[in-house]
């Protein structure tokens, strides 16, 4: 039963991409454009994407989910160096490439070899961002 309502999770998920405009890519790299010819639609997606997430995690509060053990938490509020340079790095490639994770593994069934190259990339940078994690926490900032 938790395979197929995360099949048709994922399935909604990826129509509402479609039907958003976020898996054309000059439709999002349009978005990022904010100084040249800027398309400001993507920003009801966005609108669309958080406020439903942040009425969930208040009518979450305190209660327990039937398909999983907890409810994710919100993230922390707290900005360091590891949100800087992840946000700028993912930033990067959403605008190079007008594609981010979701987007991403939807392009693979009709963006050709350069959608594949991009999710092979992705999960290459997944794999290593733990490891360059650890060594931030480790290294000190000399003032």
């Amino acid at each position: 039963m938790r395979i197929l309502i995360a099949l048709f999770v994922g399935a909604l998920f990826g129509l509402g991409l479609l039907i958003s405009g976020m898996t054309d890519t000059t439709k999002v790299q349009g978005w990022l454009d904010i100084f040249g010819d800027w398309d400001p639609t993507l920003a009801f997606v966005m609108g669309g994407a958080i406020l439903p997430m942040a009425l969930a995690w208040h009518l979450t509060k305190g209660r327990q989910p039937v398909l999983a053990k907890a409810f994710p938490a919100p993230p922390s509020p707290s900005v360091g160096k590891k949100l800087v340079i992840g946000s700028t790095l993912f930033g990067m490639g959403w605008g190079l490439s007008g594609l981010c994770p979701g987007p991403a593994i939807a392009s693979l069934s009709f963006g050709g070899v350069g959608g594949v190259a991009f999710v092979t990339a992705m999960i290459a940078g997944m794999l290593v961002a733990p490891k360059l994690g650890h060594r931030l926490d480790e290294m000190t900032v000399a003032v």
